[in-house]
């Protein structure tokens, strides 16, 4: 049994560790949230530009949701644990949190890695997408539509790619390739040299994968940042458990 005098002492600094660990959970159990509505948002905004890539690729808002209610949970979990200084509940949540570290650090490494693949297969599919396009609001033609209204550009290389589908043929380049929809007649998409002045020339491809690697690394990033900050956690839970527990202290 631990003296009183030491007991005196060692109160504030189980205080102090208590609410530094409360405080870093708060954040913690914030960054979940945070991590829950960016995976809605992606779901519900983003959708369109997933459908031109694989099905692993369309499960990043899933994964983004599932991971801030994991955190979520285990941020309360930890602000419960931190309340009721049990050792037992300490270590577990540093245990969780170890494992979550590793799960991070593993998902930023890959995804930095694959990104190059990533690449490739949005690639493959966008001609894909500009081969079979109908102009209908099938998810494909939306997500081609969509891509050259906003980023301001047309076709994969450039805008003579469409010279080669099968749509071309039949009413020439898309409207959504147009600079102005009130200067883009649709006998100027029908001719090649008139479409040239109409229609933005630079093809998609390139923009959207350079922004994709950018993010990639910047997600890559966050997520290494993320991961780090999870370390702060796990020294705080393991020493806030070992004081109590060397201390024989009983938080009230």
């Amino acid at each position: 049994m631990a003296s009183p005098s030491r007991r005196l002492q060692t109160k504030p600094v189980i205080t102090c560790l208590k609410s530094v660990l409360l405080t870093y959970t708060f954040v913690f159990w914030v960054s979940g949230i945070v991590l829950l509505a960016v995976g809605v948002w992606g779901r519900v905004s983003l959708a369109v530009y997933f459908s031109l890539l694989d099905e692993k690729a369309t499960n990043v808002p899933f994964v983004l949701m599932g991971a801030g209610v994991v955190v979520v949970l285990l941020g309360t979990f930890g602000c419960f644990a931190t309340c009721r200084g049990s050792t037992w509940m300490l270590k577990l949540y540093a245990m969780l949190l170890s494992l979550i570290f590793l799960i991070v650090l593993v998902a930023a490494v890959v995804g930095f890695v694959f990104r190059h693949e990533i690449k490739t297969n949005f690639e493959s599919n966008l001609n894909l997408a500009l081969k079979n396009y109908n102009g209908t609001m099938d998810h494909h033609s939306e997500a081609v539509d969509t891509i050259q209204r906003t980023l301001h550009c047309c076709g994969v290389q450039n805008y003579s790619d469409w010279e080669k589908t099968e749509y071309f043929t039949q009413k020439g380049i898309p409207q959504s390739c147009c600079k102005s929809q009130d200067d883009c007649s649709v006998e100027d998409l029908r001719d090649p040299s008139k479409a040239k002045q109409k229609v933005f020339v630079d093809g998609c491809f390139l923009l959207v994968t350079s922004t994709m690697e950018s993010k990639m690394s910047v997600v890559a990033g966050i997520s290494f940042g993320i991961a780090c900050f999870q370390l702060v956690g796990i020294i705080l839970a393991c020493c806030l458990s070992q004081y109590i527990t060397n201390n024989q202290y009983e938080m009230v």
